[in-house]
């Protein structure tokens, strides 16, 4: 499996929402089927995809059904062929038609977004650019999206506002101008992982130069644009490309030569990969 490195008490936490919202007081349909009967699901992924999820899918069901058995087939960050078995599963049949709808919601989502992630990626092969992600994320998810992300072979951005600075457009106008910023940010640096301005022209990136800024973010910058930009930085900071990036224009903008490309699609324009669930003999 991927390197998590989320809490475990965080994914039992998206677990437990989950199963509030969905199951509430009792699962009403599960009660038609007798206590004490026994039930082996296979789990199969109907589509070409990358698999995530297998962490929140596990918490599932050691809360719902704690001594079911799971053989896992595919990890995190595997790729599978349509009509594969991702995991198989036994134990008490109402628990495990209980847990159903959400191991596969958990799977669904992420596997989505690993497999999305992996295609920006495939694109940039052979180049030095990175794909990242954004924080457009949906709230209490970030970090599982984050995850998956990871396990579709992209990167992660800034986790949140507490671990990096990000210098945008409005912060240098509240500031007074971007050296003002730029300084006040310095200040905080024994706190922040990295310090990254974001400029909109060429002339932006001039004076971010000037000033030893190490880390540039290219705002919805046209292609010739960042072609320029990359040989005026010339190795002196780092270059990142965000906005407009799309599964047409990606490569080439790898192609110029900038060390990162962040997607906001990767976590926000998600198709949940189809998965399914079914009882066997």
């Amino acid at each position: 499996m991927m390197d998590l490195d989320i809490p475990p008490t965080q994914i039992d936490a998206d677990v437990q929402r989950a199963l509030t919202e969905d199951v509430g007081a009792g699962d009403l349909s599960a009660g038609i089927v007798p206590g004490e009967r026994r039930a082996r699901a296979v789990v199969i992924c109907r589509q070409a995809a990358v698999i995530c999820g297998e962490p929140w899918v596990r918490a599932t069901l050691r809360q719902l059904a704690p001594a079911a058995t799971v053989t896992w087939r595919v990890p995190d960050g595997g790729r599978c062929e349509p009509g594969q078995a991702i995991f198989e599963v036994e134990g008490g049949a109402r628990e495990l038609l209980t847990a159903e709808r959400t191991c596969l919601n958990f799977l669904q989502f992420l596997s989505g977004i690993a497999t999305r992630t992996a295609v920006f990626v495939d694109r940039v092969q052979g180049t030095a650019a990175r794909v990242l992600d954004t924080r457009k994320t949906i709230p209490g998810l970030r970090q599982a999206q984050k995850y998956a992300v990871r396990c579709g072979g992209g990167h992660n951005h800034r986790m949140g506002l507490f671990d990096a600075v990000l210098i945008k457009e409005n912060h240098i106008h509240a500031a007074g101008s971007l050296p003002a910023a730029f300084r006040a940010a310095q200040a905080l640096a024994p706190q922040a992982s990295f310090i990254q301005v974001e400029v909109e022209t060429l002339a932006q990136l001039e004076e971010a130069l000037a000033i030893g800024v190490t880390m540039v973010l290219l705002d919805n910058m046209p292609l010739a644009s960042v072609r320029r930009a990359v040989a005026m930085a010339g190795g002196r900071c780092s270059l990142e490309v965000s906005g407009g990036v799309n599964l047409e224009n990606i490569r080439a903008y790898a192609e110029t030569g900038v060390d990162r490309i962040s997607v906001g699609a990767l976590v926000k324009d998600v198709t949940a990969a189809d998965f399914s669930m079914r009882f066997a003999a």
